[in-house]
């Protein structure tokens, strides 16, 4: 097939590159930092103390590792709705919303009476089959456009059991996967994700980095946006590859857009070369839209992933896709398991997220995201700022870099410096983003817009103290 480079993102996302900037001052930048380490260190005393005890009986104080940043990080007591409250008594908007998981807002009460209902007359496990769990099955089934599904626990077991079901119908055991890309735990995931550039070789033909611990198997690693590549690889190697597992909008490297016709040009290859096409939509699920990325950008995986948004804050995490490839597991040439999996308690909540989950809902929240884009652009603008906007569906980011961010190679470019400012600002005026610099805010069903223009009114603040 003929391959063309896009020279625009998918018109399922929105990026806005700024017309004219001006470098900002290295050393005003190192002192802000200080000046706001300061600040952070001062008034979060108790955070301190707590994960020094916590440090005792958890690796880093913290329960998973993504959790913790130096010194400490914020010890959470409680939320409600779209606000966090920390040990310190210190009340923030949540903009993190558990990576997308609290996408309806914390403890949204149709979820809670739902739970409460479980809890009360159905029961928390029976491990046998169940008219909640067929009912939550077909109210997905029929979202996301799939012909079969399976419930599971976590996102890694998804992508798991998705790559092992791709090799019992292909009978080839090989994966390619993104450069950078996260998925989960599984082994032949841990290839790449977010490598040193010392260690990956040439921009245009990555060397795969694999973790000492890891056994990955035969991985392929391919640049996001790169179609030419990806052909090359599956035409060297496509009769051992059973499947390219991707994110179809990569989201932990804060947000990045396929150009217009990558996704179409991947759909293409893998029916060429017979390999199973998988959507990791973990992280964006319902934040894209009323059926995914997905039925927003209307390319079909053969098998997709999903979890957090559609749990309520629940653990669950689903797999499912087309009837050939789901047969795998009905016929028992991919054996799928789980105590816990598609429970009373996480059907009722899953169930009660499906009925919130309106067009008009999902629209609405939309709606109050990209008019904060709007206000952030106009203060980018105003400053000259050497940044961007960035937006799918509920979730949008400001990128500092004034070019646009197509791949891992284009996001370690970066300016981490500036970037480590924003969210620290942030965090000391009660705004609070994801911790890792590469994610990406979430306006969740509970934000209001007065609640996001706090983000704009920060932003605004640290845009005129870079200027000063």
């Amino acid at each position: 097939m003929t391959i063309k480079i896009a020279t625009t993102n998918d018109p399922a996302g929105l990026r806005h590159l700024p017309k004219h900037h001006k470098p900002i001052d290295r050393d005003r930048i190192k002192k802000l930092l200080d000046q706001e380490w300061e600040r952070f260190s001062a008034s979060s005393p108790k955070s301190a103390a707590e994960n020094i005890v916590a440090s005792k009986s958890l690796p880093l104080g913290v329960t998973s590792s993504f959790q913790h940043w130096d010194p400490y990080p914020i010890s959470i007591v409680s939320a409600k709705g779209a606000y966090l409250k920390d040990v310190d008594g210190r009340k923030f908007l949540d903009l993190s919303m558990g990576f997308g998981a609290m996408m309806v807002g914390h403890l949204n009460p149709v979820v809670v009476r739902a739970v409460k209902k479980a809890l009360r007359k159905t029961g928390t496990l029976f491990v046998t089959p169940s008219p909640t769990a067929t009912d939550v099955a077909e109210r997905f089934k029929k979202r996301f456009g799939l012909d079969m599904l399976r419930f599971t626990n976590s996102g890694t077991e998804s992508t798991m059991y998705a790559i092992r079901t791709a090799r019992a119908v292909t009978l080839k055991k090989g994966v390619i996967k993104l450069e950078g890309g996260y998925h989960g735990g599984y082994d032949p995931l841990q290839v790449s994700v977010k490598p040193a550039l010392e260690q990956i070789g040439e921009a245009n033909a990555p060397t795969p980095h694999v973790p000492f611990e890891v056994v990955a198997g035969d991985v392929y690693v391919v640049p996001y946006n790169d179609l030419a590549y990806l052909e090359q690889i599956m035409m060297d190697h496509g009769k051992t590859i059973a499947c390219f597992m991707m994110e179809p909008v990569m989201e932990n490297l804060s947000i990045i857009l396929p150009d217009q016709g990558y996704l179409e040009g991947v759909r293409d290859l893998c029916d060429k070369y017979e390999i199973a096409l998988i959507f990791d939509e973990v992280k964006s699920g319902l934040t894209a839209g009323i059926a995914g990325v997905a039925g927003r950008t209307g390319v079909k995986p053969d098998l997709v992933t999903l979890a957090k948004s559609i749990g309520g804050g629940f653990p669950v995490a689903v797999f499912g896709g087309t009837k050939k490839y789901m047969d795998a597991v009905t016929d028992g040439r991919m054996a799928h398991f789980g105590t816990y999996n598609g429970n009373p308690l996480v059907s009722a909540a899953m169930k009660a997220v499906d009925e919130i989950c309106t067009p008009k809902a999902l629209g609405d929240a939309e709606a109050i995201n990209y008019e904060t884009i709007r206000q952030l652009d106009e203060i980018i603008a105003e400053f000259e700022l050497p940044a961007h906007t960035i937006a799918l569906g509920l979730k949008g980011a400001v990128i500092w870099s004034p070019e646009p961010v197509r791949n891992y190679r284009d996001f370690k470019a970066t300016d981490f410096e500036v970037a480590e400012l924003s969210w620290l600002w942030g965090v000391n005026r009660g705004v609070l983003t994801p911790p890792g610099l590469d994610e990406q805010w979430l306006v969740s069903l509970a934000h209001t817009q007065k609640d996001m223009n706090k983000l704009v009114a920060a932003t605004r603040e640290m845009a005129k103290a870079l200027r000063a």
